[in-house]
């Protein structure tokens, strides 16, 4: 067999293992052999880019950020759907229907339920994804295409050549992902999202399909939109047409003929609300028979063969006995309720999040106080607001803890968040989410060593410190019992030899890797590999001032009230420093200082790398590197003379592999790559859609533009492809980490 033919043998066979997976829930081949299949498609592509097409599985996520969303026009409208919370309004419902439709008429109807989601459009022609959108007013909705395609379970391409299918349904957050989620926004000081609904939406509106890929997002397709070249007679029968063509349809239905059949099936659907893995308000009835739509026709706002049944909110009144604080694995301080136990949707609460300080203020929550609660994306109970008129007198406002109740360190609040924070990086909450870090894929890629292991080791005193790995000794690590989700107990066995063969891999791996795996605020991939180009080593790095010498020159600039002579001369002196280091890129000479340079490491880099170099952790990590003779090296440079030698790139629209794989082959072969066009830019690399900006730029500037065959020839390698990164892009069953804040401000 060729490698064209296997190309398309593993697409078919990837596809097939997603739909069994995502859509029919019955996986039949492990994860390990899903991203085998996975890597031998991306190793074959990278091979062969020419073979490379817009709906193979590993083109889900590639392009760069979007400047804006396009606007798409909907024939016919997207309508929303007449609500109720009364049973008899849907019986006047069926009167409605009994009076407008002709005598002797039959029908029958459908009961779904309502998904709490964000409503969407998927356009496919002749079986292939070309357009997604949301609902927008109804008549115009946004473009969101790259982003939809980073929800595995929508399939790119459908085994059907229907001229137009426009499939309609929402997209919705499931509610485990919706707790992972807020756990992280939490953990990273931002404000958690107030329900699954609008996380999925803020999810939907980011501008990088990368970031989007990152979110638990899930689709459930229920209606159609403009259809040629295929009909249905019932809504029933779409559905079973969709489910076959591997689109994710509603996991529950039931046929009714009368409205007592309605009746039995909305209050079974309520009883289920809360075994659903999403969240679901209400009910949908509808007309089976779509024959019938276009004689019951719609208002403006919604179709008249349908309507949403909408479920009371559970809430429940408890007494709030007492605060407590929780510290997070990133050092964030977390008040909880703690409750008197209260019946609510299906379990007994004892226990709510109260987020942190400004929620406690803004809601005026204080111990003793009877309070309302509910499950916000029914998972997370919450406290949703005090009954004032049940608060006893004794009640007070609940400060948060000046010191961390863990182990009594410092704590702080930094300018623009809204969590405290432990500023201990030795507290006991935080080793377990540095460990997880340290060994993560993007980090040092101590496969072995997952969340379950890493936090069974920090308990054990086995790792207070990352480094500590290093001092595993293999023969007690393979006898190390690990408690399993049952409870069984299992040795770690031969899976030490392979966390020591890690170790001793991770010793040579390039310095941006290192800086990432010590969790260094803000210091993410891509900010680790330009915080690290300047250096010849870690030690290098670590000694040297550099990073306060470009904090002090952003610094100088902002300050607008000194004597103007002392200052510029103290950012002339600052500037001169670091341009001899290549780190500035200068214009016109005669331009402003402030006009005039470019740095390669930006503000708020220079800001975490000041922080965390002064604290004394990162002593401790320096002694402890130089006890293990580690001393982590930069990429090897290029050697002088290669194609690229001196040459400025700028990357725009979707080219035949991640962009991270042409940034590599850039730098590899002597380039510099920049985030936008300016005067010292060399070329404009361009795929397909281009970014307007930046193209539009370029060509005012008269900037040379390539496209992928005239790259190649650039590089002397007509046939090359580019180059796989050190560290693969991340499989589809791969888990973002969410970078901790771990050290505390400046001194």
């Amino acid at each position: 067999m060729n490698d064209a033919q296997r190309i398309l043998d593993l697409r078919e066979t990837i596809r097939k293992h997603d739909r069994l997976y995502y859509v029919e829930a019955r996986p039949t081949i492990s994860d390990r052999e899903y991203d085998a299949l996975w890597d031998e498609l991306a190793a074959l592509e990278r091979a062969h880019p020419e073979l490379v097409t817009p709906d193979s599985p590993t083109q889900r996520v590639s392009g760069e950020p979007l400047t804006k969303f396009n606007r798409v026009h909907h024939d016919p409208p997207m309508q929303s759907l007449d609500k109720t919370y009364d049973k008899a309004d849907l019986e006047q419902f069926d009167a409605y229907l009994r009076k407008r439709l002709p005598e002797g008429t039959m029908w029958d109807y459908v009961v779904e339920p309502k998904i709490d989601g964000v409503s969407l459009s998927l356009r496919y022609e002749h079986g292939r994804l070309v357009r997604a959108a949301t609902r927008g007013n109804g008549v115009e909705g946004d473009d969101i295409t790259a982003n939809v395609r980073t929800i595995r379970s929508i399939p790119l391409t459908l085994p059907c050549d229907v001229p137009l299918l426009e499939v309609r349904g929402e997209v919705y957050m499931t509610r485990e992902g919706f707790a992972a989620l807020n756990r992280a926004e939490e953990e990273a000081g931002r404000e958690p999202f107030a329900n699954p609904r609008n996380a999925c939406a803020g999810s939907l509106k980011l501008l990088d399909p990368r970031e989007v890929a990152k979110r638990p997002l899930d689709a459930v397709l229920y209606a159609a939109g403009a259809l040629d070249g295929v009909a249905f007679s019932t809504h029933t029968e779409m559905m079973r047409a969709f489910a076959s063509w591997g689109l994710r349809t509603p996991p529950w239905q039931r046929l009714c003929l009368d409205m007592g059949q309605v009746f039995a099936a909305i209050d079974e659907l309520e009883g289920l609300r809360h075994a659903f893995p999403f969240e679901i308000d209400g009910a949908v009835l509808k007309v089976n028979q779509r024959a019938l739509y276009p004689i019951l026709g719609s208002t403006a706002h919604a179709p008249s063969s349908a309507r949403a049944y909408k479920y009371a909110p559970e809430q429940a009144r408890t007494r709030l006995r007492a605060i407590t604080v929780q510290v997070g694995r990133s050092g964030v301080l977390t008040p909880v309720a703690e409750l008197e136990p209260v019946s609510l949707a299906g379990s007994v609460i004892a226990r709510a999040t109260l987020h942190n300080a400004d929620y406690l203020r803004e809601k005026d929550i204080r111990v003793g106080d009877m309070v309302e609660i509910s499950k916000h994306g029914d998972v997370i109970p919450a406290v949703d607001r005090v009954v004032p008129e049940l608060r006893p007198p004794e009640a007070v406002p609940f400060v948060l803890p000046t010191h961390c109740p863990v182990c009594g360190g410092d704590v702080e609040r930094l300018e623009g968040e809204v969590a405290t924070r432990c500023v201990n990086p030795e507290c006991p909450a935080q080793r377990v989410g540095r460990l997880e870090l340290f060994v993560s894929r993007n980090a040092l890629d101590i496969a072995a060593i997952g969340g379950r292991m890493a936090e069974a080791l920090v308990q054990a005193g086995l790792v207070t410190q990352p480094l500590d790995l290093w001092s595993l000794d293999p023969a007690a690590l393979a006898e190390f019992r690990l408690v399993a989700e049952d409870g069984t107990e299992r040795r770690f066995g031969k899976k030490a030899q392979e966390v020591m063969a890690a170790l001793d891999r991770a010793r040579d791996l390039p310095l941006h890797r290192w800086l990432f795996a010590l969790g260094i605020p803000g210091i993410g991939v891509t900010a680790a590999r330009i915080v690290a180009a300047p250096f010849a080593s870690w030690s290098a790095l670590f000694a040297d001032p550099l990073f306060e010498d470009v904090l002090a020159f952003y610094e100088a600039t902002e300050r607008k009230t000194e004597d103007r002579d002392l200052l510029a001369g103290e950012i002339a002196t600052r500037a001169q420093a670091l341009a001899e280091r290549g780190l500035l890129q200068r214009d016109d000479p005669d331009k402003s200082f402030r006009d005039r340079f470019l740095l390669t490491i930006k503000p708020e880099m220079a800001r975490e790398m000041t922080r965390f170099l002064r604290s004394d952790y990162a002593h401790r990590v320096a002694a402890r590197l130089a006890e293990l003779g580690i001393d982590p090296k930069p990429l090897a440079e290029a050697p002088v003379g290669t194609a690229l030698a001196g040459k400025s790139f700028v990357i725009t629209g979707t080219l035949s592999k991640p962009r991270e794989a042409f940034e590599r082959l850039i730098r590899e072969n002597g380039g510099t790559v920049q985030s936008s066009v300016s005067k010292k830019t060399s070329y404009l690399l361009i795929g397909a859609d281009p970014g307007g900006s930046k193209y539009t730029k370029a060509q005012a500037l008269g900037t040379p533009m390539l496209d992928e065959a005239q790259f190649a020839a650039l590089l002397g390698q007509a046939d090359a492809a580019p180059a796989e990164p050190e560290t693969p892009p991340p499989s589809p069953a791969a888990t973002p980490y969410v970078q901790d804040d771990l050290f505390g401000g400046l001194n």
